[in-house]
């Protein structure tokens, strides 16, 4: 079960960093008792915080994913076959309907993270946290809000900002929205 894996490698890391769950809490903004349910396995954060948890321990948010390191032979290519990239899912997902596919996750060191997200249509949470974001809809129709700024989002359309201010998104209609998304986050140690 991925959560588990997610859990492991993140208790895994911060002890052999030597770090504590207040230093975590310093680097990250989310609270200790929060972590301490994500590293128990208790809680499956949404895929914004556990960028967030990557990047205070310093490594690619897909090393959180891995049972085992890549076994990439040539470090500067990777290549995802269809329906082969790591899946996950946030706690939110049957409540809020969304569903994240990682690509490229054997790429050691990248600057950037493609991954698909499946939303259904239900109301999703607002998020907000460094980096840059970029989305194409690949299916279905979209109510994307930014900064309180709200625009419909159709297959095709796509939307490039700064994760940093307040963001969401919910499909409409009866089906699900398909995105591609690419997320590059510029605080990393």
């Amino acid at each position: 079960m991925i959560e588990k894996t997610i859990a492991n490698n993140i208790r895994a890391l911060r002890k052999a960093r030597k770090m504590t769950l207040q230093h975590m809490e310093d680097r990250t903004g989310l609270t200790k008792g929060y972590l301490s349910k994500i590293e128990r396995g208790l809680k499956s954060p949404p895929f914004s915080t556990l960028n967030q948890i990557a990047s205070a321990l310093g490594v690619d948010l897909t090393f959180l994913l891995k049972q085992s390191p890549a076994q990439n032979a040539d470090a500067r290519i990777c290549y995802t076959r269809k329906g082969q990239g790591e899946r996950g899912r946030t706690e939110e997902e049957d409540a809020r309907g969304y569903r994240y596919e990682l690509l490229a996750t054997d790429k050691p060191g990248k600057n950037m993270i493609p991954y698909i997200i499946d939303v259904a249509p239900q109301e999703t949470q607002t998020f907000q946290h460094e980096g840059e974001e970029f989305l194409y809809v690949l299916q279905g129709k979209m109510e994307f809000s930014y900064d309180g700024e709200v625009r419909i989002m159709n297959k095709g359309d796509s939307v490039y900002f700064d994760s940093q201010g307040p963001h969401s998104g919910r499909a409409l209609g009866k089906g699900k929205t398909r995105l591609l998304a690419v997320m590059y986050n510029y605080k990393r140690l």
